[in-house]
């Protein structure tokens, strides 16, 4: 037990840049008291549920297994729209009830327990089952997933709030990250270099382990010490939405800011077609699992920085930007689909390198879209921007399953030429776009 404490003191360092007087800016005392050991078990949860993400991707990792079983094409299309929108959408509707808790934690816990459970459930589902019936189960799973992860989105920020003292959340965050990333990339260079089996049962049993991670960060993270929060001032997502749905008419800067969030959503939606297109192109090894997840986490750890730093400067630069690379991607695999298909199947590295161009783009995306949203409106119109355009942006993203329908009897390559046209487009959406950012003097 001593060496528990000293080793969860150790981790105050991190914390605290003042660890002898231990000052919180605003914390109670109660709770700043609490900080360093509550410090550990944030990151150690959130590390868990990261590294989680890391083995079983929904966008690279669930595609590829899906596409190894046989499951239609349609199925692997619907991944990524049903978990993007059933996360997010409940949130309008669960917000005011969470906001009335005064401890929240409880409410992560089960959103743990819920995704670690579907995604559990899945790998099973990927030893046991095959062919259309293990593609409908699966895109039913996806969508608990997604309901769980709804309900840990909205509840973490408060509890992170009650628990780690300010300028020293994104520590949390980022060491989480880091972690989850080395984590990521040993895994694909272990699929990459053959180390690990890139076979069915082996990346099943990755996808199991992915949700036990769920389970065990379910479990560290009940043992936070969270302090009793306000319970009144919450606001009703959905009445908000509704109340304000006269800004989608009469506000020309939202509807210039959705229209672009709308198109370049091609960028999110993209990445399991290009799974599905290297098991069409290898169906050996149904693809390069390993260079695809180098490719994603590599992209991902090069850009983000860069990315914030230029969209400070302009977002919508950022996002013309973005939108340009997407373009080019999705562009170039649809023209090796449908135009060199003998020439794809020889030459495995082209989709890994082309997802690598898309994921940076899809990071811009992600960073510009954010950034814009803040700079452009002011303290009292943020919030309802925010919940307006997400409320729109997962509405669509429902409708997003429609491109696996069209794969499944058009082919891949169409998808993606549609695609590359949605980014094209969201180069002008984007150019029409404010300058929200103040401009920088020398």
């Amino acid at each position: 037990m001593s060496k528990l404490s000293d080793y969860v003191r150790s981790k105050a360092v991190l914390v605290d840049d003042d660890e002898v007087n231990r000052v919180c800016r605003d914390l109670p005392e109660s709770a700043c008291h609490q900080q360093p050991r509550n410090f550990v078990l944030q990151l150690s949860s959130l590390s868990l549920t990261k590294v989680g993400e890391g083995l079983a991707d929904t966008k690279l990792v669930l595609a590829w297994l899906l596409g190894a079983i046989g499951a239609p094409t349609w199925a692997i299309g619907l991944l990524v729209p049903i978990r993007e929108a059933l996360a997010m959408l409940p949130q309008l509707l669960i917000s005011a009830r969470i906001r009335q808790m005064a401890i929240r934690k409880s409410v992560y816990v089960v959103g743990c327990v819920v995704q670690g459970l579907a995604i559990v459930s899945i790998g099973v589902v990927a030893l046991t089952l095959s062919g259309n019936l293990a593609g409908m189960l699966s895109v039913l799973l996806i969508a608990a997933f997604a309901l769980g992860r709804s309900l840990c989105s909205i509840s973490h920020k408060d509890v992170l709030a009650k628990t780690v003292d300010k300028g020293r959340r994104g520590t949390v965050s980022g060491l989480a990250g880091s972690i989850a990333a080395a984590a990521t990339l040993l895994l694909a260079v272990g699929y990459s270099t053959g180390w690990i089996p890139l076979i069915v049962p082996v990346v099943a049993a990755a996808v199991i382990l992915g949700g036990l991670m769920w389970l065990a960060a379910a479990l560290v993270f009940h043992s936070i010490r969270e302090y009793s929060g306000a319970t009144e001032g919450g606001i009703d997502g959905f009445a908000a939405v509704i109340a304000q749905l006269g800004l989608l008419r009469s506000d020309l800067s939202l509807q210039r800011l959705i229209m672009t969030r709308v198109l370049l959503l091609s960028t999110a939606l993209a990445p399991p077609f290009y799974i599905a297109l290297s098991g069409e192109q290898e169906s050996s090894s149904l693809g390069s699992l390993g260079l695809f997840m180098l490719a994603s986490a590599g992209a991902g750890l090069l850009s983000s920085y860069v990315w914030g730093r230029l969209a400070d400067r302009s977002s919508r630069r950022v996002l013309m930007v973005a939108a340009l690379l997407a373009s080019i991607a999705n562009g170039l695999a649809a023209c090796a689909a449908l135009l060199m298909p003998e020439q794809l199947a020889s030459a495995f590295f082209i989709l890994p390198i082309l997802l690598f161009v898309l994921t940076i783009a899809h990071q811009g995306v992600r960073l510009g879209r954010s950034v814009h949203v803040v700079d452009m409106a002011d303290l009292d119109s943020r919030a309802t921007y925010t919940a307006l355009s997400n409320s729109v942006v997962g509405l669509l993203l429902l409708a997003g399953g429609v491109f696996g329908v069209i794969a499944q009897y058009f082919g891949v390559g169409v998808v993606l030429a549609i695609f590359a046209v949605m980014a094209a487009l969201a180069i002008l959406a984007a150019s029409r776009l404010e300058e929200v950012q103040a401009p920088i003097s020398n």
